[in-house]
């Protein structure tokens, strides 16, 4: 499996495309983007990587853990593959990566896709972060995972793929990152903001906001687009995994911003 900076990576799409690097969340599994990567492929060079300390990059943890950090390591490993320019798609976590990144390394940026994401802390996603770290400690890994498709899914698609989501459980649990791991990496995130710099990011934006996602509030979408200066809101439907529940319309709304 190729590696770099001690990440992940997998390239698609052909060689010539613009380079189109996507960024999960809180899971930090390139993976996460299975339903969207043929669509993307056909005509971008993509990207997948997983985060540090999840999937099959490095597991070890720096002894700080921010978004600016894990926004290093997204530069290190484009300069270390030779990308000097790539549009970056976020969801959440990937989002504040994402916006890290535009911060840090400004011409490495050429434009944003932000998935229900956000500049500043919000209560909201803050008391579901804080829910979900007890189930973790007080009931073990299984129902920390058990419950995770609450917060990712509506009601009426997740019942609808019950099986699926039953069925997925046991690689979820072989995959999981560890307990500390998850447990420093919402830290970091329930930490981040960037609200007083959304000015000084430029880059033309998408912010893809689903207007049921029960973790992240609609309303931090709402922000950034205030805040972004270049930016467009889209507003769908498909909860807070909206690319995987409709990936259809998700992936129309990007593919359509990127060939504006």
């Amino acid at each position: 499996m190729p590696h770099a900076a001690g990440l992940w990576y997998e390239w698609h799409g052909p060689e010539d495309g613009e380079v189109l690097i996507l960024s999960a969340g809180l899971g930090g599994s390139g993976a996460y983007w299975t339903p969207n990567l043929p669509a993307f492929a056909e005509r971008y060079r993509v990207l997948l990587y997983d985060h540090r300390g999840t999937g099959r990059s490095g597991r070890a943890l720096p002894p700080e853990v921010t978004v600016e950090a894990m926004a290093d390591d997204l530069w290190r490993l484009m300069n270390m593959l030779g990308v000097g320019e790539a549009t970056i798609v976020g969801h959440a976590a990937g989002g504040a990566i994402g916006l890290a990144l535009a911060l840090k390394a400004p011409r490495m940026v050429r434009r944003l896709v932000l998935v229900n994401a956000w500049s500043k802390p919000d209560p909201h996603f803050l008391r579901c972060f804080e829910a979900r770290l007890a189930l973790l400690h007080d009931s073990g890994v299984e129902a920390f995972l058990a419950a995770q498709p609450i917060f990712l899914y509506p009601a009426r698609w997740s019942s609808e793929h019950d099986r699926e989501i039953r069925a997925s459980l046991p690689q979820r649990l072989a995959d999981f990152q560890g307990e500390g791991n998850v447990e420093a990496r919402i830290e970091a995130l329930g930490r981040f903001d960037v609200d007083d710099r959304l000015q000084r990011i430029g880059h033309p934006t998408l912010i893809v906001m689903a207007e049921d996602d029960v973790l992240v509030p609609p309303s931090c979408s709402e922000r950034l687009a205030q805040g972004l200066p270049r930016a467009r809101l889209a507003a769908m439907t498909g909860g807070h995994a909206c690319n995987e529940t409709d990936p259809d319309t998700f992936n129309r709304l990007v593919l359509a911003f990127l060939g504006s």
